[in-house]
């Protein structure tokens, strides 16, 4: 079994920062692009950022200059550092991993349980 868990959520005054973790764990062959998606109360999941493996980093308009993203490709993680926060970040947080199972000839689409940020004004 595959599976994405994350870390690093919570409550933060704007302006401040956070780091989310997210590890890919199981019966893995190969990780392709990862990425971040948030969903806002009544609003429908959007990518926030996303990393290819081997490629170039891409963000949302929303968040470019204030969240970085990055994978460490040995221990199949990927991070995200949220800086200058602002109460409209405030959303659940899904890592998202296109992952090769062994014993599987195709990629599948994985997500995380989410983990909430919270941005108070």
């Amino acid at each position: 079994q595959v599976q994405l868990v994350e870390s690093g959520g919570g409550l933060v005054q704007a302006g401040g920062s956070l780091r989310l973790s997210c590890a890919a764990s199981g019966s893995i062959l190969s990780i392709g692009a990862m990425g971040w998606y948030r969903q806002a109360p009544g609003k429908q999941r959007e990518r926030v950022a996303s990393v290819p493996n081997g490629g170039t980093t891409d963000y949302a308009d929303s968040v470019l200059g204030r969240f970085t993203i990055s994978r460490d490709n040995a221990k199949n993680t990927v991070d995200l550092q949220m800086n200058s926060l602002k109460p409209e970040d405030t959303a659940v947080y899904y890592c998202n991993a296109h992952i090769r199972p062994k014993l599987r000839s195709l990629y599948g689409d994985y997500w995380g349980q989410g983990t909430q940020v919270t941005v108070s004004s």
